[in-house]
C-alpha cells in the first residue's frame, strides 16, 4: 500500500485513478501513470479531513505488493508533488493534529515490534486510551486539589472560599499517591513487556551453562562438551517465559588461561555481567569448593540480582528444589535431564519484577520516569501541608510530570527521537 497525507489530494488521487474518489468508499480501479498507461490495478480510499488517521486529507492505493509495481505507483505520487514520508510521520501528524495523544502514538511502534502475545495485548490497551485516561483521571484530581489551594492562597478573605483544612489535604494527596502507585505497578509490567529482560548465564568452565541455555531455549543452541572451555563467545537467544520476552545470554566460562580467544571470550562474558538485568550463576554440584572461590572471586553479589543454579543434581542424587535463604535464592537443578528447569523458570520471572496484574499497558522508560517524579514531587507535598504556598508549588510540579507522558507538555527534541526511532510509513 502507498498512503499519502497533506492538503488537496482530490487533484492527486483522480490524476492516478482517472476518476474522483467518494470519501471512505473503496474503489477498484486501474492507477495510471503520466501517459494514461496503467501501472497496476487495485483498491483506491479517500479519507477527506478530519476524518482520518492522521486529521489531514489522506488516500491510499493498495496494489498488488510487488516492489517494482509499488515503486511505480510511489514515484508516481512524488512527480505529483508529494514526497516521501519521514519515519514515524504519520503518527505524528496525527499527534500533531490531535487524533492521538503521545501515549497512544508511541504504543503504535510498541504494537509493531512486540514480540509476544502479552507484549500486543499490552500495546493494544494504550493504543486504545486506557493509559492515557489512567493518567489523566490523576490528572484532573491534582488540577482540582491545586485550584482549591490556590483559590485560598489568591483570595483568603473572598465569601464562599473555604478554608484549607491541612488533615484534609493529606487525605485527598493520599488518595492520589494511592492511585499513581497502582498505575506505577502497571506501567512496570508494562515496561517489562516491552524491554524484556537481559539474563545472562555465568559460571566457571564446565558448569553447564550451554546445557542450560539449550533446556532454556528448547533447542540445540550452544555445542555442549566434557571438554572446558567449549564457549568461547557470547551466544544471544530470545525467549518468552509466560509470554514474558527474555534475552537470554551464555557466556564463556571464567577463568585463568593461556588460550586468546578464550580470553577475549572472558573479556565479553564480563561485559554482559555489567549489562545484566538477572545473572544466573551455575554451579557444579561435583565441585563445589570451586564454586565457592568463583562466587567470592567473580561476582560483586547483591548488585545485580543473581539465582545461583546448582547444576549436575543428576549426579548427586538431590531433588529438584528452590532455597531461599537471606535474600538468596538457590535453585537445584539438572540441565541434562531438564529436572527443575521449570523452577528456575518460575524464579527468573519473580526475580526480574513480572507478576500477573489484569490490566497491563505498554509503557516506556520515559513514562516511569515521569511517574517516579510526579511521586516525588506529590511526597515532598505531604511534608508541606502548612506550607500551602510550597505544597501548591509541588503540586504544579507533579502536573507537569504527568503531562509529559500524554504530550500536554513536551520539547520539540523530545519528539524528534521518539517518531524517528517509528518505521517508515507509520
Amino acid at each position: 500500500m502507498v498512503r499519502v497525507s497533506g492538503a488537496n489530494l482530490k487533484s492527486l488521487s483522480s490524476a492516478i485513478t482517472g476518476q474522483e474518489l467518494i470519501p471512505r468508499i473503496a474503489t477498484y480501479t486501474p492507477f495510471l501513470d503520466e501517459s494514461g498507461e496503467t501501472l497496476d490495478q487495485g483498491i483506491a480510499l479517500y479519507f477527506a479531513a478530519p476524518n482520518s488517521f492522521t486529521g489531514e486529507e489522506v488516500v491510499e492505493f493498495q496494489g498488488h505488493g510487488g516492489p517494482a509495481v509499488l515503486q511505480s505507483v510511489l514515484h508516481r505520487c512524488i512527480s505529483l508533488g508529494a514526497r516521501l514520508a519521514q519515519p514515524g510521520e504519520f503518527s505524528q501528524r496525527a499527534f500533531l493534529n490531535g487524533k492521538l495523544d503521545l501515549a497512544q502514538a508511541e504504543s503504535i511502534a510498541d504494537l509493531i515490534a512486540a514480540t509476544t502475545q502479552q507484549a500486543a495485548k499490552s500495546a493494544v490497551r494504550s493504543l486504545s486510551g486506557e493509559f492515557s485516561r489512567a493518567i489523566t483521571r490523576v490528572l484532573e484530581k491534582i488540577i482540582h486539589l491545586r485550584a482549591f489551594v490556590e483559590a485560598t492562597l489568591d483570595f483568603p478573605e473572598e465569601e464562599g472560599v473555604v478554608v484549607v483544612d491541612s488533615d484534609r489535604l493529606l487525605v485527598d494527596l493520599s488518595t492520589l499517591k494511592g492511585e499513581l502507585e497502582h498505575i506505577e505497578s502497571l506501567a512496570t509490567q508494562g515496561n517489562i513487556l516491552r524491554e524484556g529482560a537481559q539474563v545472562v548465564l555465568i559460571g566457571a568452565p564446565n558448569a553447564g551453562k550451554s546445557s542450560l541455555l539449550n533446556q532454556l531455549s528448547g533447542e540445540d543452541v550452544a555445542m555442549v562438551s566434557d571438554i572446558p572451555g567449549t564457549t568461547r563467545d557470547t551466544i544471544r537467544q530470545a525467549l518468552q517465559i509466560d509470554g514474558i520476552p527474555i534475552h537470554l545470554v551464555d557466556t564463556a566460562g571464567i577463568r585463568e588461561t593461556n588460550d586468546i580467544l578464550e580470553q577475549m571470550g572472558i573479556v565479553r562474558a564480563r561485559q554482559s555481567i555489567e549489562k545484566a538485568d538477572l545473572l544466573i550463576l551455575l554451579i557444579d554440584e561435583s565441585d563445589a569448593t570451586k564454586a565457592k572461590y568463583f562466587i567470592k572471586a567473580e561476582i560483586n553479589v547483591g548488585i545485580t540480582p543473581t539465582i545461583f543454579v546448582h547444576n549436575k543434581i543428576d549426579l548427586t542424587g538431590l531433588q529438584p528444589t528452590i532455597e531461599k535463604n537471606d535474600g538468596t535464592t538457590q535453585v537445584f537443578l539438572s540441565a541434562k535431564t531438564g529436572a527443575g528447569v521449570s523452577l528456575l523458570k518460575s524464579e527468573i520471572l519473580n526475580a526480574v519484577g513480572w507478576h500477573k496484574e489484569e490490566g497491563v499497558f505498554m509503557a516506556r522508560s520515559r513514562h516511569l520516569d515521569a511517574i517516579s517524579q510526579a511521586l516525588a514531587a506529590l511526597q515532598g507535598a505531604e511534608a508541606l501541608s502548612s506550607r500551602l504556598e510550597l505544597f501548591a508549588e509541588s503540586l504544579r510540579l507533579a502536573q507537569n510530570e504527568l503531562n509529559q507522558i500524554t504530550g500536554e507538555f513536551v520539547a520539540d527534541d523530545l519528539l524528534g527521537e521518539i517518531f524517528g526511532k517509528f518505521c517508515i510509513g507509520k
